[in-house]
């Protein structure tokens, strides 16, 4: 049976739930996983053996609002790499996958940033730059320690969107030089609240197929400013699991944010203005909308 796993917002706080033919019905009445996280952890089959009541008027919260550690991946679109490159003045050069490099990842945080569908995320008073970058999100379903590359996909329970929101002008520390390893400001450039919209839910990775052939798009209102496929990317999905298991253990509700495409605001020098929504679009998953203020 087709299903979508996501949550809700209940009385006590987000509550998980499964969507079956366009109703949402509670997780926990359903199969007695209190929570999604507590779902994937437990290494088990999602089983539907009963119809409890439809939850009426549920309001989507992000699909797992507490997730483990969030990976997200650094340049990793061969035309996001190209618009970047021309934004600098240089013309595109060969790819880290053609120098015979490795996936790159950093850490976003993980309460403090997951918002779900409909949020309104406060734009940081720190930054007046504050970028967009839809990404397809894979859920971890079970424990990853040096994973093949053959079979890497295994260790996906399913897939969701994400909006990795970006402060494009305070991701360097410029009284460092640029050649200090203390240069870069992760943390201020990548990790405000509110930095990671998610949602609106996990579809299996069975009912996605080949997270390689998968169409995004990204509006702010209703200009289309990202429209590409996840074909495009340098490193897939499979060799960014590998390359992430060979470091750490990958555990269940681990996301990998596996990198955006072109159309981004930083080479037009565009950027959210307080008020402006924008909507977020993967093939074979949904929309995902939210507000900036």
């Amino acid at each position: 049976m087709s299903y979508r796993l996501l949550s809700y917002a209940g009385p006590g706080g987000p509550r998980g739930g499964l969507m079956i033919d366009e109703t949402i019905y509670d997780l926990e009445r359903e199969t007695g996983f209190v929570s999604v996280k507590a779902a994937l952890e437990s290494g088990k089959p999602i089983e539907l053996k009963r119809r409890s009541e439809p939850v009426r008027n549920a309001r989507l919260a992000a699909p797992i609002p507490d997730p483990g550690n969030i990976f997200c991946a650094g340049a990793n679109y061969t035309d996001h790499m190209a618009e970047m490159a021309r934004a600098h003045g240089k013309e595109p050069g060969p790819t880290m996958k053609d120098l015979g490099e490795q996936p790159w990842h950093f850490v976003k945080t993980g309460r403090s940033s997951v918002v779900g569908p409909g949020a309104t995320v406060k734009l940081p008073a720190f930054s007046k730059a504050v970028d967009w970058e839809v990404e397809l999100v894979a859920v971890i379903g079970r424990a990853a320690k040096d994973v093949p590359l053959g079979s890497a996909l295994d260790c996906v329970f399913g897939y969701t969107i994400g909006n990795d929101l970006s402060a494009r002008d305070v991701m360097r520390r410029t009284k460092n030089p640029p050649d200090s390893p203390f240069h870069f400001d992760w943390v201020s450039q990548k990790c405000f609240d509110g930095a990671c919209p998610l949602g609106p839910w996990i579809v299996p990775a069975a009912e996605i197929g080949d997270p390689q052939k998968l169409g995004l798009k990204l509006w702010v209102g209703a200009e289309l400013m990202q429209d590409s496929n996840t074909d495009k990317m340098i490193f897939s999905v499979a060799e960014q699991i590998a390359m992430l298991s060979s470091r750490v253990t990958l555990q269940p509700g681990d996301l990998i944010m596996t990198g955006t495409p072109a159309g981004v605001g930083m080479p037009r020098k565009r950027f959210l203005r307080p008020g402006e929504t924008v909507k977020l679009w993967i093939e074979r998953i949904g929309e995902l909308e939210h507000r900036v203020a």
